[in-house]
């Protein structure tokens, strides 16, 4: 069985979304090969990303699957249902981030102006073992903004115009 590279309904998409655990999160599915991020509230709530490398595949019919590695050492895995308007989302912590008093402020920051410190602190580690945290999310917000938009994530997190947690 074959997974699709059709990702024309996926690409450009902006979601906004909150975990089971309170966690809040929105994404940018910027390009085929790249997503942007801002981590509203939870465990490293502050942090922003663009230009993320990817690997994106539709798993089903409004049904797409993205994961990357960080230059953190942290993994992810997202699975966006379109059509149920939800996520489910793996993070793979390292232990220096997400362990016992271990130091994720350290993360807070727009990656992109810091990734020779991340990779610094990553192998400085501990890595192992590393924290999993799965989880379902709603979706609060679907729009298509277009791919390559620099305008969807541009900023540090913070209060989002309108509602955009609570909307649906």
């Amino acid at each position: 069985m074959e997974s699709s590279k059709d990702l024309s309904a996926f690409i450009g998409t902006h979601f906004v979304y909150t975990y089971d655990n309170g966690w809040k999160y929105e994404w940018y599915a910027r390009n085929e090969n790249s997503c942007d991020y801002r981590i509203h509230q939870g465990l490293v709530g502050g942090r922003w990303v663009t230009h993320q490398q990817m690997n994106a595949v539709q798993f089903a019919p409004g049904i797409y699957k993205v994961d990357w590695h960080e230059p953190t050492g942290t993994c992810v895995s997202l699975l966006f249902d379109m059509n149920r308007e939800l996520v489910h989302g793996t993070i793979f912590f390292p232990q220096w981030i997400a362990g016992e008093g271990q130091h994720p402020e350290k993360t807070i920051c727009y990656q992109n102006e810091f990734i020779d410190d991340m990779r610094k602190f990553r192998d400085e580690g501990p890595a192992y073992p590393y924290v999993i945290i799965p989880e379902f999310a709603k979706v609060t917000y679907m729009k298509n903004e277009g791919a390559n938009n620099d305008e969807v994530i541009n900023k540090a997190p913070g209060q989002l115009p309108g509602n955009y947690f609570d909307n649906k």
